[in-house]
């Protein structure tokens, strides 16, 4: 453009003096070339400052604006339903099964009767001894009634008494054998299995009958000695179960003093909701809250965190342009991080485009 405006003035210049002085003409021309020039420079250089075309074009990018809660974390271990009365009972004496009162699934209580052994024997015995016994009383009371009217000697009254007495004491072993003949529930219960049947000869130690007490479950699991200063009793718990794609907040019942000394662990239990239908040594996944910040803080993705040589920042949009923040990162869980320092609520953070763009960079935000 600058070459052809040239051009153009030195031919109407050439056809104005005609065939003068060459060499005036020529000198002439030149400096009207370098005025021109001079001219066309300040003309572009005014455009240049006016012309809107020409600014920078600005990136875009996403931002959202960060927001402060409660920073919390979670130490995840697996545990397993438990249940504290969980009872295989059996009888206390051999014999042979000759009743069974109850069926798996009927609910029980405390004391009642599931099964009985033959016990004819002894309740034979205990007819022959109650004659016995009957008249010993009878001896002994009038040996008691003549004593305290001075009527008969001290040893008679003795006699009688021992006699009486020795033979309560055997009734009383005979009822307890006929009481171990019997498999009796110590708890409230249901049961839960039935390894017996009628004519069945059993023994001690023989697993006959398991009576759970469903209301009554726990979790137990073991967590690693590192631990100890971080997980205590009343810490926040969530248990998961895999199986039956249910979960329940809850909170550490207690957390164990004693490390293992084969496993470098200790113990914790969870209590259940005993109207949910949970099975003894079911898997369950604890996620026990072993941290949560005083107030809330800032929480952002590690990910958006760039490391610097000796700083940690984030890329966050001011003013239409790309700023960097220095910030001070606490803990670190499941991708999120705990900002103490750098940023506040609402500060618009770069989310895509924060590892393209570079500081003072005009940026243009759009919804992610």
């Amino acid at each position: 453009m600058k070459n052809s405006i040239l051009i153009l003035v030195m031919v109407a210049l050439i056809s104005a003096c005609g065939g003068g002085d060459k060499k005036a003409e020529l000198e002439k021309l030149k400096k009207q070339k370098t005025e021109l020039e001079t001219k066309i420079a300040s003309i572009e250089e005014e455009l240049a400052k006016t012309d809107t075309t020409k600014k920078e074009k600005a990136m875009e990018v996403v931002a959202l604006p960060v927001e402060a809660k409660v920073f919390k974390t979670y130490i995840e271990i697996q545990g397993r339903i438990d249940a504290d009365e969980n009872v295989a009972l059996s009888s206390e004496m051999p014999g042979t099964v000759t009743k069974i009162n109850v069926k798996v699934g009927d609910e029980v209580s405390k004391g009642q009767v599931l099964a009985e052994t033959d016990a004819r024997a002894i309740y034979q015995q205990m007819n022959d001894l109650q004659t016995n016994l009957d008249l010993a009383k009878q001896v002994y009371e009038k040996q008691k009634s003549l004593w305290d009217q001075k009527i008969g000697t001290e040893i008679q009254f003795l006699q009688s008494k021992t006699n009486k007495e020795s033979l309560e004491n055997k009734m009383a072993t005979m009822q307890e054998q006929v009481r171990m003949s019997k498999i009796i529930s110590p708890i409230n219960g249901t049961v839960d299995n039935l390894n017996i049947k009628v004519g069945q000869a059993i023994a001690p130690g023989m697993g006959a009958i398991s009576v759970i007490n469903f209301s009554n479950l726990k979790v137990k699991a073991d967590v690693a000695e590192a631990y100890t200063a971080r997980v205590k009793t009343g810490n926040e718990v969530l248990v998961l179960f895999p199986d039956m794609k249910d979960s329940l907040t809850s909170k550490v019942h207690y957390a164990s003093r004693g490390i293992n000394n084969l496993t470098r662990t200790f113990g914790v239990e969870v209590l259940l909701d005993g109207n949910k239908e949970y099975h003894p040594n079911m898997v369950a996944r604890l996620k026990i809250n072993d941290y949560k910040s005083e107030k809330p803080e800032i929480i952002v993705p590690v990910k958006y965190v760039q490391k610097g040589a000796d700083e940690s920042f984030v890329m966050v949009v001011e003013n239409g342009k790309a700023v960097k923040k220095v910030v001070k990162i606490g803990r670190e869980y499941n991708g999120m991080a705990e900002v103490t320092s750098g940023l506040k609520e609402g500060d618009l953070m770069i989310t895509e485009g924060y590892d393209l763009v570079i500081e003072g960079a005009a940026v243009k935000t759009t919804k992610g």
